[in-house]
This record gives C-alpha cells, sequence and structure tokens, in this order.
C-alpha cells in the first residue's frame, strides 16, 4: 500500500499527523520518562470516520471504535492519558497533579469470553496505583462488580458523559 524510503519516513508521517491533532499516541505508563519514551504507544484517532475511511480493514472494529471515542472524550478532561500493562492491560489511566486517579477498560461487550481478561487488566491497575474503584465501559451493559476491597463500575458509553 505505502512504500517507505526508510523507517524515519513513518514516524515522521505519524508525527505530523501528531502535530496536526488528527492522532494521538499515548505512552505506556511507567515511572520512568525514559522508558515512556522508547516504550511502544497506543494511537488514536480524533474521529472514527477518519479512521474507518483510511483503514485497510473490510470488517469494523467495534470494539476499538468504542474505544477510541471514549479516549477522544477522555482527552477533552484530561492532559495526561496513559496505558497500562504488566502481566494485563487496562487501556486507560488518568493522571492529574502527578498522581493515577483513575483507571479504565474499555471492551464493547463484557462477556464469559473476555471478562476474566477485562477484569483482571483493570484490578491489575488498581492494585498498582492504590486506587478503590475503576470503570469498564460498554456499549450498551450496566452493572456493578466488587472484587475483594475494590468496586468495578460497568456503564454504557453513554452513560458516562463528562469523565
Amino acid at each position: 500500500m505505502f512504500e517507505f524510503g526508510s523507517v524515519n519516513t513513518p514516524i515522521s508521517f505519524v508525527s505530523y499527523m501528531e502535530e496536526s491533532y488528527l492522532l494521538f499516541a499515548i505512552p505506556k505508563f511507567d515511572y520512568s520518562f525514559k522508558k515512556q519514551l522508547v516504550n511502544e504507544k497506543k494511537v488514536y484517532s480524533i474521529d472514527n470516520g477518519l479512521s474507518i475511511a483510511n483503514s485497510a480493514s473490510f470488517t469494523s472494529d467495534k470494539g476499538r471504535m468504542l474505544e477510541n471515542a471514549v479516549f477522544v472524550a477522555l482527552r477533552r478532561s484530561y492532559k495526561e492519558i496513559y496505558y497500562f500493562r504488566k502481566k494485563g492491560e487496562c487501556d486507560f489511566l488518568v493522571k492529574r497533579t502527578g498522581k493515577i486517579i483513575k483507571a479504565i477498560q474499555v471492551t464493547y461487550e463484557l462477556n464469559e469470553d473476555n471478562k476474566r481478561r477485562e477484569l483482571d487488566g483493570l484490578l491489575e491497575a488498581l492494585n498498582e496505583f492504590g486506587l478503590n474503584e475503576g470503570t469498564v465501559i460498554t456499549f450498551n451493559q450496566e452493572d456493578e462488580i466488587i472484587a475483594g476491597p475494590r468496586e468495578i463500575h460497568v456503564k454504557p458509553a453513554w452513560k458516562c458523559g463528562e469523565f
């Protein structure tokens, strides 16, 4: 599809897209700033339509589109957003005044096939940062889950409003 002359070409291309606020790359959380710079980043688009129009995929990934929409909503309210990955992964960590204040997991649907993976990643982040509650954002499910001393709010995206 694309032919790049060097490894720096796609890096420059993504950088230009970030500077024009079309793409946002969020770092993996690490206490070391140097590690944040070199670790793999997750990339989000300012607009799902832009992503779909420029995608080589012929199938829609509703989960990825929902995650992207949640990122855009978070970005309106928070400047420092990360993702967390150790044994599991948590989609979003929100940092304010030097402290992680929120852990958010996004899945189109929480079901028996993905429930353990989604909750384990979120719980690992909650434990790591000493948070008592976290959120799983879905397309249309709502629930409250108690996991030991932690509380997990499962909410449909349309009920989240401002973060």
